[in-house]
């Protein structure tokens, strides 16, 4: 359990707060109110929502070879001993592994064995993926191909993989998703190339995909085309980092998780939201927000956590009292002035059926004397709040 902490300031002189003591006595459980003129302490961090996987990071392949492991346990891989086992010149193969990372590789070695699972590829030169790239390796669960110079992909270069469930694709010189990739294909990382456009019916046929990486490309809002998301039925889809100025039409309205932070998005407008419905994690934060439109957010009533920091919000946005699940509101490094006694907590009872475990206001113009510490009565505990200094 969290205990809620507040950080706030108070003078070098003697400061009078009327009717605060009387309040704190009878509130003490929930908030402490000081006065005095301090530095934000370093402990102050933004609460951290644990339980969920980032997917902005990069993979590492141990996890993805245990991950790769605990797959081939409850799966039908077709087994394989070829009379005269291969390994490609400098690549080290283990186990159905066969890691050819970082040794300045200019194409796909031809001598993968063909009961690969795991391909790593990382950190070479490779330039451009050929169509037998790949022939025989029908049992391959993931590849990995981050960190190379990749520009072209041949439409047929992926058909041979019949079973493959991971891509890794980040960190090349793609201008284009790839074509004809795998039915099979769980989570696809395509983040860090140069695409600008995502044609309509790019993913057709991936009703298996449950995640998509595609943040630090430079998209536009325009970049969408209609139908461009159609068929998929995601849990997970990340666009940070782009371009956008609003929030995207048309994404799958089955996403869990919704990642948008750092675009250069200026308003949430009422039916920006309205088909995410099932989201239970929204990242908004380090765009340029000044307004979210009133109900824009009812939508969300599965929503758990919320992401609005580093925008230039004048105030807490309306309708956070009426999710009922609700628990983490990151609104850190705003332009909020004021937090009203109902901004967060429902009036009546039987309402929110699940209290927050973390808010974080500090960085906002607030002063904090002047909340009321009923502000806070639906928190679970007393260092679940975060104030603390305005730097602006």
């Amino acid at each position: 359990m969290y205990r809620m902490m507040i950080m706030c300031d108070v003078c070098t002189g003697q400061t009078k707060i009327q009717n605060v003591a009387a309040m704190l006595s009878v509130c003490v459980a929930f908030l402490f109110l000081c006065t005095a003129h301090l530095p934000l302490d370093s402990s102050a961090l933004p609460f951290e929502q644990k339980g969920f996987w980032d997917f902005g990071k990069d993979i590492d392949v141990k996890e993805l070879m245990m991950m790769m492991k605990d797959q081939e346990e409850g799966s039908a891989v077709d087994p394989y001993q070829p009379e005269h086992p291969t390994c490609p010149f400098g690549c080290r193969c283990d186990l159905r592994v066969v890691q050819c990372s970082d040794l300045g590789l200019g194409y796909v070695p031809y001598d993968i064995p063909a009961d690969t699972l795991l391909l790593d590829l990382q950190s070479n030169r490779i330039t451009e993926i050929r169509e037998g790239d790949f022939k025989g390796l029908t049992n391959l669960y993931a590849l990995v191909l981050r960190y190379n110079q990749i520009s072209k992909v041949h439409p047929k270069a992926f058909l041979p993989l019949k079973r493959l469930q991971k891509l890794y694709i980040s960190h090349n010189l793609l201008t284009s998703i790839p074509k004809n990739l795998p039915p099979s294909l769980v989570e696809l990382r395509i983040h860090d190339n140069h695409i600008k456009k995502v044609p309509a019916f790019s993913f057709s046929g991936l009703h298996n995909m449950h995640v998509i990486e595609m943040g630090r490309n430079p998209l536009q809002n325009s970049g969408f085309e209609p139908g461009a998301f159609m068929g998929l039925k995601l849990n997970y889809l990340r666009i940070s980092e782009a371009k956008l100025t609003g929030v995207p039409k048309d994404l799958p309205s089955s996403l869990h998780e919704l990642h948008l932070d750092s675009n250069q998005i200026q308003a949430i407008e009422l039916v920006d939201l309205s088909q995410y419905t099932q989201l239970q994690r929204l990242g908004l934060g380090s765009n340029q927000i000044r307004h979210i439109e009133h109900g824009a957010l009812s939508y969300l009533n599965n929503l758990r956590e919320l992401h609005l920091d580093n925008n230039r919000l004048p105030g807490v946005p309306s309708g956070l009292p009426h999710m009922k699940y609700l628990q983490v509101v990151y609104l850190h490094s705003n332009n909020i002035t004021n937090v009203g006694v109902d901004d967060f907590c429902p009036t009546g009872f039987g309402i929110k059926r699940v209290f927050y475990n973390g808010i974080s206001l500090f960085d906002n113009p607030i002063r904090y004397w002047e909340v009321q510490p009923a502000t806070f009565r639906c928190v679970s505990d007393q260092m679940a709040v975060q104030f603390g200094n305005h730097k602006k």
